[in-house]
C-alpha cells in the first residue's frame, strides 16, 4: 500500500510545533520538508522523533542544490531524506524558448549528479507551466529527457489545472514517479478564499480514475497538499480520510 505523507508547505502559516502535533493526532506518519524546516535541524529532528514521524522527501530550491550540494546532502542525511526534490522555478526565471528549456534541463541534470552520487534520489516537482507547450514541446518532457537521474514528483492537481489529463501523464511516466502530490481543485467559482483549491476528495478531480492510474504507474507515496488552506487541521484530517478511502 502506498505511503501517505503531508507537504509541510501547506501549514506554513501555522506554528511548526503545533503543526507536527496536529498531524500526529490526525494519523500522519510522514511529512515532506521545505526550506524553513532545514534552518534548525536539531529542532526538526526533535519534532520528528517526538511524534514518531519520518521525512523521506524534501523540497530544496534549485539554486541551493546547484550552488551548495554539500549542504543539501548534509540536511538530507540529518533528517533522513532519501529523495531531494527541486520544486519550483520563479516566473521571472522561466525559459520562454525551447533552447532555454533545454539549457535549464541540462542544469538540472548537472545538479542531480552529486545528489545521486551520495546515494539519494533526485526529482523535479511540476506546476502548470511545465505543461504549456514551447515551440511544440512540453517543458516537462524536456526536463525528463535531460537525464535518467531526474525522477518526477507529479503534482496531480497542477496537471489538471494546466488542462492536461493526469491519467495520461501518470501512464507516460510510469516507473519514474517517486511520489505524487494529491490535492484537489474546487469547482469553478468556489473556495475563492483558498485560491480555488479544495481538500482532497472535496473538489473536481476524478480520483476514481486517477487512483488506478497511480497504481499502474507504480506510485508508492502520496503527499497530501493544499496551497492555501484557511484551516489546516480541517484540510489535513479530511484529506487523509479521503486518501485512505481510495
Amino acid at each position: 500500500m502506498p505511503r501517505i505523507s503531508y507537504q509541510l508547505y501547506s501549514s506554513r502559516n501555522w506554528d511548526t510545533s503545533e503543526t507536527f502535533k496536529m498531524l500526529a493526532d490526525a494519523g500522519y506518519k510522514e511529512v515532506e520538508g521545505v526550506g524553513p524546516h532545514y534552518e534548525d535541524l536539531a529542532k526538526t529532528q526533535a519534532l520528528l522523533a517526538a511524534h514518531g514521524m519520518t521525512m523521506p522527501t524534501g523540497h530544496f530550491a534549485p539554486d541551493l542544490i546547484e550552488s551548495n550540494s554539500e549542504r543539501v546532502i548534509e540536511i538530507a542525511r540529518a533528517l533522513g531524506i532519501s529523495t531531494v526534490i527541486a520544486p519550483y522555478l520563479a516566473a521571472e526565471n522561466r525559459p520562454t524558448t525551447l533552447a532555454g528549456w533545454k539549457e535549464f534541463a541540462a542544469r538540472l541534470a548537472k545538479m542531480s549528479e552529486p545528489i545521486v552520487a551520495a546515494g539519494l534520489e533526485f526529482a523535479w516537482h511540476n506546476h502548470e507551466f511545465e505543461l504549456e507547450p514551447v515551440e511544440g514541446q512540453m517543458p516537462l518532457d524536456i526536463i525528463t529527457e535531460a537525464s535518467e537521474n531526474i525522477q518526477l514528483e507529479l503534482d496531480i492537481a497542477w496537471v489538471h489545472v494546466s488542462g492536461e489529463d493526469p491519467v495520461a501523464w501518470l501512464s507516460k511516466y510510469a516507473g519514474r514517479i517517486v511520489a505524487t502530490h494529491v490535492k484537489d481543485v474546487a469547482p469553478k467559482g468556489e473556495n475563492a478564499d483558498e485560491d480555488g483549491w479544495a481538500d482532497v476528495g472535496y473538489g473536481s478531480l476524478d480520483w476514481a480514475a486517477i487512483k488506478p492510474a497511480m497504481d499502474a504507474a507504480g506510485v508508492n507515496r502520496y503527499v497530501v497538499e493544499h496551497d492555501n488552506p484557511s484551516d489546516h487541521k480541517r484540510m489535513a484530517t479530511r484529506s487523509l480520510a479521503s486518501v485512505k478511502a481510495f
